[in-house]
């Protein structure tokens, strides 16, 4: 049985705004709805070893060791870096296609599963995180924490995908105005430079 703390818990966690809600967000303005889905499975799957080094216990590794934790996260910030200057320069996720056919799905992905995969505190966040849900009696913990696992990543898919569409709805709305659009533009540039700031300033 599912615990309902871990579900709400969940739930506050996906909702909050971070890399992936706001590369999905910048998906489904930019290329419209099937490019936000595309978008929130790619999030989703970045997930996935964070949560495998949380199940198999790799996380302390970026938990005791200084060395491996800083080169981890100082990549993530170069990339979060990279994405806000392309962003601003209108080669990134806020770029504005005519034919949103003609764009890769496989480059969305891409790029989204890099956003949460390059981020040490997610694999400390779920090495923590976890834990808390699974009994000290559980004849199986790991079977456990799959399964938890499994329901997280579900709710994220959902939840992104929700924003991503709500973007696409709004999206001739803004790109039919060229202002806003720069302001978009620069406000996500903004956005992704300032998730890595605060990534460079993380401890372990």
């Amino acid at each position: 049985m599912m615990n309902l703390d871990f579900l709400v818990t969940t739930l506050i966690i996906v909702v909050s705004p971070g890399t992936g809600v706001l590369y999905t967000l910048a998906a489904g303005l930019s290329r419209g709805g099937q490019a936000s889905v595309v978008a929130a499975f790619g999030c989703t799957l970045g997930i996935v070893p964070h949560m495998a080094a949380a199940i198999m216990g790799l996380a302390a590794l970026l938990h005791t060791s200084a060395l491996a934790f800083e080169i981890f996260k100082y990549v993530g910030v170069a990339y979060l870096l990279c994405m806000a200057w392309s962003t601003l320069k209108e080669r990134g996720p806020l770029k504005v296609e005519g034919e949103m056919a003609q764009k890769s799905p496989r480059q969305v992905i891409v790029h989204a599963i890099l956003i949460n995969i390059l981020n040490p505190k997610l694999s400390i966040f779920f090495f923590a995180f976890l834990p808390q849900f699974v009994s000290a009696e559980e004849a199986r913990p790991l079977l456990r924490m799959s399964e938890l696992s499994a329901v997280f990543m579900l709710i994220t898919f959902v939840v992104f995908v929700g924003y991503g569409l709500f973007a696409a709805a709004v999206r001739e709305h803004v790109i039919s105005r060229p202002r806003v659009l720069t302001w978009m533009r620069r406000a996500f540039a903004g956005a992704f430079a300032a998730l890595g700031a605060k990534l460079a300033f993380a401890d372990r």
